[in-house]
């Protein structure tokens, strides 16, 4: 299986433990690094999250996973914080996060360029919506391959 598809299939299997609404399920992401596989869970919530979340949703998971099996060669499983630099995944965290600058890479050029730096002003229809230089950058949701938040210092 594509470590894209078991990170995929690894999201489907543990999204029942973030139904409550508490902590939310940022992004799962299966890689290698050197010999070795490591299965990277970020998890957020308002406030920001703990180790003892990160200790208590590892538990679940890890039951989860050992139940399903579903990755066939051994890992590492980390589960943590995004960071401060947390990527922007769900249409929702564009609203969630409007104010706060972010970094966005598209897959095709958008007005000759394919990475932005800006203020998020939000999620408008399908449209991200990134103030620039005192211009308003319109990029069509489904050209963002990637987007992050910045820190502000």
């Amino acid at each position: 299986m594509a470590k894209q598809n078991i990170a995929t299939t690894v999201a489907d299997l543990i999204q029942p433990v973030f139904m409550d609404g508490e902590l939310e399920l940022v992004d799962v992401t299966f890689t290698k690094e050197g010999n070795d596989w490591y299965l990277r869970i970020f998890i957020d919530k308002h406030g920001g999250v703990g180790i003892d979340d990160c200790q208590s949703i590892s538990r679940e998971i890890d039951q989860i996973l050992d139940e399903k099996d579903p990755i066939p060669q051994s890992y590492t499983m980390e589960v943590s914080s995004p960071g401060i630099e947390r990527p922007l995944k769900k249409p929702a965290d564009y609203d969630r996060f409007s104010g706060r600058l972010a970094n966005i890479t598209t897959y095709e050029p958008h007005e000759g360029k394919k990475n932005f730096h800006g203020r998020l002003i939000g999620l408008h229809g399908n449209d991200v919506v990134l103030a620039v230089n005192g211009s308003e950058i319109i990029i069509p949701f489904e050209q963002v391959a990637g987007a992050h938040l910045e820190v502000e210092f």
